[in-house]
């Protein structure tokens, strides 16, 4: 019996997901809850388990989008059952056809390499696939050094004296580029910054906080801090810290434009940008303001060990007030980071660098941090932005204003 493999309604707000990867190739078989296929959505990536044990009939491809409800395959239940009584002539086949292809290519190839097979006198039977189901493609034919008709019936080249000239090696046509799909989250991701450069009035300003005392706070209580919460202290904690200060300092950067209104929130949920496999997302840290560094540190790593997995969910990054976004973990210097709307800012963290600075009339060298503020000109002047900064700065220059509040 085929039971059919829909795609499930994700969220209301989604109207169309990719088909991002089969876990199982068509005619494979499933076991009941082993993930089927992944699938991609504007938001988040959703690994879709089987829900019966069979054989897979894959109906729509990879790189495919579809609508939530879409039909994308079967799996027939009726094949598993023959192969539990031992008595399935399915599982026969795949050993015979193993035997009979012992080239290990099954006789299949790419128009590219058999064309280079077919310039070259090559004999593809001879050439093992590297690609998917065996495929022979053009490098697996340039990497075999076997003998083929042109080199046996190619006389040797005489001994030249005069130098050639150097020509570079001619692509093959179609090669010299290569076309694929954009992911729906990064199709996302594209009109939405562009959407905020757009609709928003965007300035940056910039600053420079000196790292010295949280470096040493951090260095004098590390081992201790790891051995009583079981998690590293960073510096992201820190930073979500003094955001949520400023943001209490600084109210209409905790905001938003609805219509004719500007909405301020009384929460602080900020959200943090951290790398995934399809690029970057930003999981939202749910009420940082009520929540301890061990917490913080705590949802950072939780939410990066689901974005390395590809198993951050919707609800993981709808909302947030506010996002930090650290491009210094890449080397950046320094950069303008773009609105992530309905925001209204957004802080930049950057690359702790020892430069010489001037301390009470002495040349020091010193870790110091430029970091940058993005926002809304239509909300926030000039003058919030820059105290929004430097109340971040006195936090992280002096980390003890955390306990005291001040």
């Amino acid at each position: 019996m085929k039971q059919e493999i829909r795609i499930p309604t994700v969220a209301e707000s989604i109207t169309e997901v990719d088909i991002s990867e089969w876990r199982v190739e068509n005619g494979g078989m499933i076991s009941v809850d082993d993930i089927l296929v992944v699938i991609d959505s504007d938001k988040a990536s959703l690994e879709m388990p089987a829900e019966h044990s069979g054989k897979v009939e894959i109906v729509v491809e990879e790189g495919e989008t579809v609508e939530p409800g879409a039909l994308i395959g079967y799996i027939d239940t009726s094949v598993e059952v023959e192969v539990e009584a031992g008595s399935s002539s399915e599982e026969a086949a795949p050993a015979q056809e193993s035997t009979s292809s012992a080239s290990g290519n099954n006789g299949k190839a790419s128009p590219a390499a058999a064309k280079m097979a077919a310039e070259t006198g090559k004999d593809l039977s001879s050439v093992s696939g590297s690609g998917k189901h065996g495929m022979v493609t053009k490098q697996d034919v340039l990497a075999d050094k076997g003998s083929s008709s042109a080199s046996k019936s190619a006389p040797a080249a005489p001994a030249k004296v005069e130098m050639e000239k150097p020509v570079a090696k001619k692509v093959q046509e179609g090669e010299r580029e290569t076309r694929k799909k954009m992911p729906s989250i990064r199709r996302k991701i594209a009109s939405r910054l562009v959407m905020a450069q757009h609709t928003a009035a965007i300035l940056t300003t910039f600053n420079e906080i000196d790292m010295t005392n949280v470096m040493a706070l951090r260095s004098q209580y590390k081992d201790a801090f790891e051995k009583k919460h079981d998690i590293r202290l960073g510096f992201m904690s820190f930073f979500t810290k003094a955001v949520t200060e400023a943001l209490k300092a600084y109210p209409d950067v905790n905001s938003y434009i609805d219509g004719q209104d500007l909405v301020h929130r009384n929460y602080y949920d900020i959200s943090v940008a951290v790398s995934g496999k399809k690029g970057l997302v930003v999981p939202v840290i749910r009420d940082a303001d009520q929540m301890s560094l061990a917490e913080i540190e705590k949802s950072i790593k939780y939410y990066a060990l689901k974005a390395r997995d590809n198993t951050l969910a919707v609800e993981d990054m709808q909302g947030g007030s506010f996002t930090i976004s650290n491009g210094g973990v890449f080397g950046s210097l320094l950069s303008t980071p773009i609105l992530n709307p309905p925001q209204v800012g957004i802080l930049g963290l950057h690359k702790i660098e020892e430069r010489p600075m001037a301390i009470n009339g002495e040349v020091k060298i010193r870790p110091m941090m430029y970091v940058a503020l993005s926002y809304d000109h239509r909300i926030i002047d000039g003058a919030q932005s820059v105290g929004f900064l430097v109340k971040i700065k006195e936090i992280m220059e002096d980390p003890a204003r955390l306990l005291l509040e001040v």
